[in-house]
């Protein structure tokens, strides 16, 4: 499947390096060239712009922001005018949840779905997988199903059912706990093939 990842830090760039190494079409953009040339030299395409890096990917678009939660806003702000009806954004900024119904809203006004993914797995990732905590629409979760699967901690130890609902969106997520890296507290995966 195809990805853009817009912020090629510890865990973004980590993220690509999985998602290559299980056979997925990463296009990378970063503010910074070094990441985005490493990146490319193992097989992703680098873009030196956003325009560039948009106009590279076949719509439906899916761009995954691994930006801090303080930068998502910002970030976004660049990549919309971009963007188009139909396209996702998947928030990895692990943004305090009231800000991301807020951008749900504003994006579902525009025809572009609003994917919010916590996730956690710090140095430790790239060889133990990242635990994520999904939410969104069931239908664009299950379409990204294959890029959320590839990240991911495995195996998993025990599932438990959630559901948040509000005016805005209802979703659904069936989370994971997965084996904890040493010095780091319980974290908790999900895999979106599951949700209901």
């Amino acid at each position: 499947m195809q990805l853009g990842m817009i912020g090629l830090g510890r865990m973004g760039g980590n993220m690509v390096v999985r998602l290559i190494k299980a056979g997925h079409d990463c296009h990378v953009y970063d503010s910074h060239p070094a990441p985005v040339e490493a990146l490319a030299s193992q097989g992703a395409k680098g873009s030196t712009s956003l325009r560039e890096f948009v106009n590279g990917l076949s719509r439906p678009r899916a761009v995954w922001l691994m930006v801090p939660a303080g930068a998502v806003d910002a970030v976004l702000e660049s990549v919309l005018p971009l963007l188009e009806s139909g396209d996702i954004v998947i928030d990895g900024g692990n943004s305090y949840y009231h800000d991301d119904l807020r951008r749900a809203g504003a994006l579902r006004d525009k025809g572009i779905h609003y994917v919010d993914v916590g996730v956690s797995g710090g140095v430790w990732g790239q060889d133990r997988g990242y635990c994520l905590m999904i939410g969104g629409e069931p239908e664009v979760v299950q379409r990204l199903d294959p890029v959320f699967q590839a990240p991911r901690v495995w195996p998993p130890r025990r599932a438990r059912r959630m559901r948040r609902a509000s005016p805005a969106r209802r979703s659904t997520a069936t989370c994971i706990a997965a084996p904890t890296a040493p010095g780091t507290s319980s974290r908790w995966c999900t895999t979106a093939s599951s949700t209901g």
